[in-house]
This record gives structure tokens, C-alpha cells and sequence, in this order.
């Protein structure tokens, strides 16, 4: 059965709705004290609440594993649709292995004279098809549980509603570009190449990804993955034992060699995540492997730790060593124009009494390559919530309206 509907309430939605447009088309960003109206935007962003938390399931409940890519191209899909509904233009970047990509362009087609401001964000999970059954998308609690609800499908509709109220307004008066890449949890492999690209033509990059607590992301470590593969001389522990040359022997040398590269003091870790070699107890291991994971805080220490590694040597020169990797995402810099931007958000933050606070983390997004370029780049302007790539990730739904509002005000003052 249909709900009825409340022609009186209604109309006082429209009226509201009405008054708030006004108030927001009152102002002009490009006014050098022109005040953007954050309590006007807290108003539409709580109008729209319901709207963003429909929107927020419909994509949480589209499953979207980086490795499959008929799912994933399914959620850029439900994505598109959402662009173009609120007036949005769509580019579809075709990939052959992996998910497309999304680029939507909002405001003037015209070129303006400033440059534009890039939203990014991506549609892939780390969750395998079926997760939902385990995890079902659920409202309690305060929260939205479910896969992919903080990282990051919560930021994604939290952009899309900001963009909206906007559009409404006729505020965007300068293009903002959304990129919603589908390889992110999966180190971005082809879609680096256009990130950066779109980030060359912007004056500045919003990150949607969660929130660090209630923090904006002002730093982000980079990161650096590499194998070592040990060959060593198999033989018969009790019979041919001084013939044999243990490679898991090695592996213990290498492991406490790269391990001492850690410099906590320049936010540098080495950890050996995984190891291990040999096939019998009464065997001489001829093979051992070890997997080794690198964060780096500056960008002068990325070359610094791949001659490193690419001079490693064994100890035992009857062993050999074979090394890959290197590093993935340079590290995010806490740079000027970045707490420029930041500054801007925490003012605009204490508008509607949100003590906005900033923070560093040790893990990177595709941010990493936009600020690594020099572009100004703020992160973590997503959802606020816990457990991402855990089983309780979820959504705290108290703070979805505050966030789309002060997004909003971002985007509109760099208009």
C-alpha cells in the first residue's frame, strides 16, 4: 500500500526548500568576504538525510569487489544513473580487465576562468560477492552496517548529495569534477594514470574517503610492497646435511636486515608481513620467501628504500636472492597548500559548531598521487564511522548531514 501523502506538510517542504535556495543564491563565492551560509546548508543537507541514506544503501547493496569487474561495473552504473539524475555530464573510461571508470563534470560546460576542484573517490570493495549475507546492509544503532559502508560507498552519495544541493542553488560557478575510480583497494593500476591527469587541471583535490575519527586527513603515509624469493641447495638434513644450504637460514639474515631500516623518527617502517620456505622437516629448505611492507612519511625516502632493496645481498653467497616491488603511493606531505585548505574547512566547520580537527595516518589513498604532484589535497572528507575492511565497518548516521554540509561549503567556496 502506498503511504498517503500530507499535502499540507508537503507544502511546507517546498516552502522550506524554496527559502533555503534563496538564501543560498544570495551569496557569490567569488565576493572576497562573501560568507557561505553553513547553517542554510546544514538545513537542506538534514532535508536530503533520507535521500542520502537511501542512496548510500542502494550502492552498499550493489557488491563491488575490485577483482570482479561485471560487479563493479554494475555500481559504476547505479553511480552514472545518480550523476545524470542531478545534472551531471558522464565520461566512462572503458577498461578491459578491470572496472571503469567514472568521471562526472557539475557546473559550467563553458571555461571559466579559475580551475576546477576534483572530488575523488572510488566504487570498489574488499569484500567478495556474498558478503552481504554475512553482513547484512542494516540500520542500527545509530549506524548503516554493511560492506563498504564507511570505505568509502557512504562518501560517494555524501559527494552526490553535496553536489545536488549546489546544483539547486545554482552555486557550482566554477566545474568540480567527480572521479569515482572502481581499482583503488587494489593499488589503482590503471586508473593512476587519469587521477592524475584530472588532478594536473584542478586547484585543488577533495578526498572522500572516511574520516580519521572526526578528523579531516591533512598526511597520509605512502607505501611500498616487495617480495624476496631465496634459493638455497636442498639435501638430506641427516645424511648429506654439510652439502645443503638453507634458504630459510637466509631468510632469517634478510629478515633482520630490512627490519633495522625502520627509522621511527622519519615515520619510516619496515615489516615483513609474511614469510616462510622449506617443504620437510628432514630437508634442507631450498626455497624460503619473504613479503615486505614499506611506509614512507617523505618522498625523498620512496628512492632512498628502493636502492635498499635492490642492493640487497645474501649473506651466504651459495644462496640467491630474487627481489620485485617497490613503492606504490607516494607519501601525502602535510604541504602549505594543503592546511590552506584545511584552515578554510575548519572555519567553515565552526559555523555550525563542528570543532574540526586534522590528522596523519599511516595508510594512503589515491590522494598519495595527487598531493605527490603538488596539488593541494585534503582527505578523509568522507563518511565518519569504524571498521573499514572489518567485519562491524559501519556508519555513525549523526554525523552524515554535518559532513554533506560542510562538503558543500568547501566546494562552494572554492567555486
Amino acid at each position: 500500500m502506498a503511504t498517503p501523502v500530507d499535502s499540507d506538510s508537503t507544502s511546507e517542504s517546498l516552502a522550506a526548500n524554496s527559502i533555503l535556495t534563496a538564501k543560498l543564491r544570495a551569496v557569490n563565492p567569488h565576493e572576497p568576504d562573501a560568507e557561505i551560509p553553513m547553517r542554510a546548508l546544514l538545513a537542506g543537507a538534514r532535508r536530503k538525510e533520507s535521500s542520502l541514506l537511501a542512496l548510500t544503501r542502494k550502492l552498499v547493496m550493489c557488491e563491488s569487489p575490485s577483482d570482479s569487474k561485471p560487479d563493479v561495473d554494475a555500481c559504476v552504473a547505479i553511480a552514472a544513473g545518480e550523476v545524470r539524475a542531478r545534472g551531471g555530464r558522464v565520461k566512462l573510461h572503458r577498461r578491459r580487465a578491470y572496472g571503469d571508470i567514472l568521471e562526472a563534470r557539475f557546473g559550467p560546460r563553458e571555461q571559466a576562468p579559475g580551475k576546477p576542484v576534483l572530488l575523488l573517490g572510488h566504487l570498489d570493495t574488499v569484500w567478495p560477492i556474498g558478503t552481504l549475507r554475512s553482513m547484512p546492509c542494516r540500520i542500527a544503532e545509530g549506524r548503516l552496517w554493511g560492506p563498504g559502508t564507511l570505505d568509502m560507498k557512504a562518501g560517494v552519495a555524501l559527494a552526490l548529495t553535496a553536489l545536488e544541493m549546489l546544483t539547486e542553488a545554482d552555486l557550482i560557478q566554477q566545474e568540480v569534477i567527480l572521479l569515482l575510480n572502481s581499482d583503488e583497494e587494489i593499488g589503482s593500476p590503471v586508473s593512476r594514470p587519469i587521477t592524475e591527469a584530472l588532478a594536473r587541471q584542478c586547484a585543488a583535490v577533495f578526498v572522500l574517503e572516511p574520516a580519521q575519527g572526526l578528523a579531516y586527513k591533512t598526511a597520509r603515509k605512502g607505501t611500498g610492497n616487495w617480495r624476496i624469493d631465496i634459493r638455497g641447495v636442498a639435501a638430506h638434513a641427516g645424511v648429506d646435511f654439510e652439502k645443503g644450504v638453507s634458504a630459510l637460514r637466509e631468510l632469517s639474515r634478510v629478515i633482520d636486515t630490512v627490519s633495522s631500516w625502520t627509522d621511527l623518527k622519519r615515520g619510516l617502517t619496515v615489516s615483513v608481513g609474511v614469510a616462510g620456505g622449506g617443504s620437510k622437516t628432514n630437508v634442507i629448505p631450498a626455497e624460503a620467501f619473504a613479503e615486505v611492507d614499506v611506509r614512507i612519511a617523505r618522498i625523498a625516502d620512496g628512492p632512498r628504500i628502493e636502492r635498499k632493496f635492490a642492493s640487497l645481498k645474501a649473506a651466504d653467497r651459495r644462496c640467491s636472492l630474487n627481489i620485485t616491488g617497490g613503492i606504490n603511493r607516494p607519501p601525502m606531505e602535510r604541504t602549505r597548500g594543503t592546511v590552506q585548505l584545511f584552515n578554510r574547512a575548519r572555519l567553515l566547520a565552526a559555523d555550525i559548531d563542528i570543532g574540526l580537527q586534522e590528522a596523519a595516518t599511516g595508510g594512503a589513498s589515491d590522494g598519495n598521487f595527487t598531493s605527490a604532484l603538488g596539488i593541494p589535497t585534503l582527505d578523509g572528507m568522507g563518511a565518519v564511522g569504524e571498521g573499514a575492511h572489518a567485519t562491524h565497518e559501519s556508519i555513525l548516521l549523526e554525523h552524515l548531514a554535518p559532513r554533506t554540509a560542510l562538503l558543500a561549503g568547501m566546494l562552494a567556496r572554492s567555486s
